[in-house]
């Protein structure tokens, strides 16, 4: 029998992984806080997916957009495999503009 190494892969959706740790969560009836919100260490959850699920290659869809550079560099570094989303940007009810993705 032939030793085969198994592979595994990780494919994040960079947007709704922030948006769902970041967020506090609150009771609906109470309105107390029941949840803070953190914000995520990319490069130690990089560590932690290789060493808790053996994961081989991590994928991670992120938007792209000018003046992050410094930001795609890190997550390069950290040993994820960056996949660019579109985006588009557009004003909100106050005239400040906004990106979201396609």
């Amino acid at each position: 029998m032939q030793n085969s190494k198994q592979i595994f892969y990780a494919f994040i959706d960079s947007k709704n992984l922030n948006l769902s740790i970041r967020q506090d969560i609150y009771d609906k009836k109470t309105g107390n806080l029941i949840y803070t919100g953190w914000k995520l260490d990319f490069q130690k959850f990089h560590v932690y997916l290789k060493d808790k699920y053996h994961i081989t290659k991590t994928f991670l869809f992120i938007g792209k957009k000018k003046g992050n550079e410094k930001l795609y560099a890190y997550l390069k570094n950290a040993g994820y495999q960056i996949i660019f989303k579109p985006t588009l940007d557009f004003k909100n009810e106050q005239n400040e503009i906004n990106t979201k993705g396609k």
